[in-house]
């Protein structure tokens, strides 16, 4: 906290208060009265420049992307061992729930921002693959118990094959375009947290959103989609199963992941385990 309240007041901006806004791998603040939104990272992340240039090509070409803050410069400030970045803070729009069409046609149209850009990102298979890693090492994932290793072990390994097989149209993706990553603001519906941007098929992306927004959105391959979501939440359940997982009540999402995993493998397995 104390890295992005310094940043913002050394750029000349007024702080007087800091309200957290989210805590995890990475701290989002809203600074007062400047009206800034810092998030601050560990420099190890090294994922700040490219989350910063990929926001302002987006913006250039009108895509649903929240703006960086426009008094500063656009940049990564560096400060006690953490990167800060600086972005325009949106007040909230809370008086009525997103409409699965208009949250489709948000996506689309930020897809259809992507597929304009040439950025090399990693592809949504290297996702997989650290999910892995974590799932191989008893070290990293100590509390997690043979069966349950053995489920998103095998799950994560049998949806890789079974959807790279299908050998799908793959683009730019914003990666986890889940509602917590949506902003309904008095500007319209917009999207945060570039840094999880990947290559993969739209389908990946449209596995995090709710289920009734694949409904309104043009092109889907339902089944691949339905393998999406499966691989989604193995890759998610895996991360709270991670010894250094700073999530609130990681465990318990942890547990219910693998017990969503058994559910939709029970209703769908035949089809993913191909």
């Amino acid at each position: 906290m104390n890295a992005g309240v310094a940043t913002v007041a050394a750029l000349g901006l007024t702080v007087d208060e800091a309200v957290v806004l989210h805590d995890s791998n990475k701290l989002t603040l809203r600074l007062l009265p400047c009206d800034v939104l810092a998030r601050v990272a560990p420099v190890a992340h090294q994922v700040a420049q490219f989350e910063i240039e990929l926001a302002q090509q987006l913006a250039a070409s009108e895509s649903p992307v929240a703006a960086l803050e426009p008094r500063v410069e656009p940049r990564v400030y560096e400060r006690d061992g953490f990167d800060v970045t600086l972005w325009t803070y949106y007040e909230p729009v809370t008086h009525q729930d997103i409409a699965p069409a208009d949250y489709a046609k948000a996506l689309e149209r930020l897809h259809a921002g992507m597929r304009e850009l040439d950025v090399r990102t990693p592809h949504f298979t290297d996702r997989i693959e650290q999910a892995q890693q974590l799932v191989a090492s008893r070290d990293r994932t100590p509390a997690l118990v043979d069966a349950d290793r053995q489920l998103l072990g095998n799950t994560l390994r049998s949806l890789r094959r079974v959807i790279t097989e299908r050998g799908a149209a793959e683009q730019l993706l914003h990666g986890e375009p889940h509602p917590g990553n949506l902003l309904p603001t008095k500007n319209g519906l917009l999207f945060v947290d570039l840094e999880t941007c990947c290559r993969g098929p739209v389908e990946f992306d449209l596995a995090h959103a709710p289920e009734d927004v694949s409904e309104h959105y043009p092109g889907v391959d339902q089944d691949l989609l339905r393998e999406c979501r499966i691989l989604a939440l193995a890759i998610v359940t895996t991360w709270r199963w991670d010894r250094d997982d700073q999530l609130p009540n990681g465990r318990q999402l942890g547990t219910e992941g693998l017990s969503q995993i058994r559910a939709a493998l029970d209703r769908y397995g035949p089809d993913v385990s191909r």
